[in-house]
């Protein structure tokens, strides 16, 4: 009775197909007869051989309306969308036909391994039982194997057990490879696993088969804002919501990003006026957005650490660093550098030196290991330097500080130094007036600053410890070089020490 109902329902279906007119078209006589089914059939052969899909379709659509109880139109049907790839279409045929014929092993036997590739493993099981010896034992084992993992992977999912829940599926996707299900569902075991890699590639299967589906949009969106490719999440949500402006999955996600982007930009256009001060605290807010976004964090840790160093809040520059290194390891390369960077604008050469060799020593790559290298080196001359003269401690600067900055702290010092403005330590002044033009004379000159960094003589005979005395000569003949200020001498100074008129003439622009 069942079975009357459901064939009587395809009935209906048939009568109502989008294939309807063409077929009523195409399966009248020329004396205004109708074909018959097996014409129908005949047709639909070469329609097939000749790959005209539809037309197939449309005639064996049409012997299963002349003949509902004929299995073989149905089987025939399922062949077209076999080959068109149409899975859920062709399976529909092979129940109707395993239905009306079911001591069929051959409908039956297709309809087993079509099951096996969709997944649905537990009832090929059923239909490979019923087959017993008219397949192989290979052929059935694959169906008992796949419905095995199946469950051992549904198992450790609902346990939350994601790693596991990901082995298991890989080895039933080897065999039901064309179920997106049990794709998406090793996408999402990845991401929960904070494989990122793996969420972008097994959505991006999803999606190239469904792109359709607004979930898998939503959890490739999120890794690549897990894997820092803020760009990219952000055209995911965005085609997503294009297909439902309501999604809030993505539309959350699209919110996340960009406020976490905004943040950002508000740091970097902060530090890029000189605004330490607020970079830093734009970059926390950022970094609250989404604690367990650590590559980003990452990124941010060592912004916040280089501009504590240029604010010369070494300590702060210090902890924050040895905060990065204990959140991401002490073989994380990036880290240790960090680290490195901020003992050597603290002046902790020697530290810095042990940091950068530790970096080196744990380099896995030969980029790492080469720049881990120079920085030993330059870690030594600096060391080396600090026991002579350090031109970047004289003016107050980190040894990554701009010409601007080199010029703007030069000016101050210069002021605050001059013998003229310090009638009280003349001797000490002058000295550190001296040192004060002799660092910006080195720092403000590319080619002089680049053997200084690289730890060679700067000046003739200089046999370290900077300039030889006597050498300088801003004191005596003009001042420093390029003139002066207009007028000449220092401002409100008069033209130089003791008043007279032919003193010192000093240039800070």
């Amino acid at each position: 009775m069942m079975r009357s109902n459901r064939l009587l329902l395809f009935s209906l279906l048939c009568i109502s197909s989008p294939y309807l007119g063409t077929i009523q078209a195409q399966a009248t006589k020329r004396d205004g007869g109708t074909l018959s089914a097996g014409k129908l059939r005949s047709l639909g052969e070469e329609a097939l051989m000749s790959r005209k899909y539809s037309d197939a379709i449309s005639y064996y659509t049409q012997a299963c309306q002349l003949e509902p109880q004929n299995a073989v139109n149905f089987y025939k049907l399922f062949r077209v969308h076999s080959r068109m790839k149409k899975t859920e279409e062709a399976l529909k045929d092979l129940n109707n036909a395993v239905d009306l014929d079911p001591e069929n092993k051959e409908y039956r036997k297709h309809r087993a391994s079509l099951l096996v590739s969709v997944g649905q493993c537990d009832q090929a099981t059923s239909d490979y039982d019923i087959l017993g010896d008219f397949v192989d034992g290979n052929t059935a084992q694959k169906a008992y194997r796949c419905a095995h993992y199946i469950k051992l992977a549904t198992d450790a999912y609902l346990k939350e057990e994601w790693k596991e829940a990901t082995s298991h599926l890989n080895y039933a996707i080897a065999d039901a490879d064309q179920d997106l299900d049990l794709v998406y569902m090793k996408a999402q075991c990845s991401y929960n696993a904070r494989d990122f890699y793996t969420t972008v590639a097994d959505t991006g299967k999803v999606l190239k088969q469904n792109s359709g589906n607004l979930d898998a949009y939503q959890l490739r969106g999120m890794a690549y804002f897990y894997l820092n490719e803020h760009e990219m999440a952000i055209n995911h949500f965005r085609e997503a919501l294009k297909l439902d402006p309501e999604h809030k999955g993505c539309k959350e996600g699209h919110k996340k990003v960009k406020s976490i982007n905004k943040k950002n930009k508000r740091g970097d256009d902060a530090k890029d006026k000189g605004d330490y001060e607020s970079a830093i605290k734009y970059w926390r807010e950022a970094i609250g957005i989404d604690t367990k976004h650590i590559l980003f964090i990452k990124q941010i840790m060592k912004k916040i650490t280089n501009s504590y160093t240029s604010l010369s809040m070494h300590k702060e520059a210090v902890l924050e660093a040895k905060k990065m290194l204990k959140m991401y390891g002490e073989e994380d390369f990036e880290s240790v550098i960090n680290l490195g960077d901020a003992q050597l604008g603290a002046d902790l050469f020697d530290d810095c030196v042990r940091t950068y060799r530790q970096a080196a020593e744990n380099s896995v790559t030969d980029e790492e290991k080469k720049e881990a290298n120079e920085k030993v080196r330059q870690a030594e001359i600096a060391l080396k330097q600090s026991k002579e003269k350090n031109y970047y401690k004289i003016l107050g600067v980190s040894r990554t500080a701009s010409t601007k900055e080199i010029k703007s702290a030069y000016k101050a010092l210069a002021r605050k130094w001059h013998p003229d403005k310090n009638p009280d330590n003349v001797e000490e002044a002058e000295k550190m007036f001296q040192d004060i033009g002799e660092a910006h004379e080195v720092l403000s000159d590319d080619e002089k600053r680049g053997k200084y960094d690289r730890g060679e003589d700067v000046f003739e005979n200089q046999g370290g410890g900077g300039r030889p005395r006597g050498g300088f000569q801003h004191f005596q003949h003009g001042g420093f070089p390029g003139g002066g200020f207009p007028g000449g001498g220092f401002p409100g100074g008069g033209g130089g020490r003791g008043g007279g008129g032919g003193g010192f003439r000093f240039h800070f622009g």
